[in-house]
């Protein structure tokens, strides 16, 4: 039987004077046309934590 890893990432996302509601959004969309996003996207479990 082979080893296996899998790798993930969580990021704490602040963005100053904004709901966490209004971070919840803009950090969703900044994930579907962020380049590094894309190119992890189905590789990487990624999850973000808004503080």
């Amino acid at each position: 039987m082979k080893n296996s890893f899998k790798l993930g990432v969580e990021m704490e996302v602040e963005i100053e004077g904004a709901s966490k509601e209004t971070a919840q959004e803009l950090v969703e969309a900044a994930h579907q046309v962020c380049p590094y996003s894309n190119a992890t996207r189905g590789n990487i479990d990624v999850t973000f934590k808004i503080v």
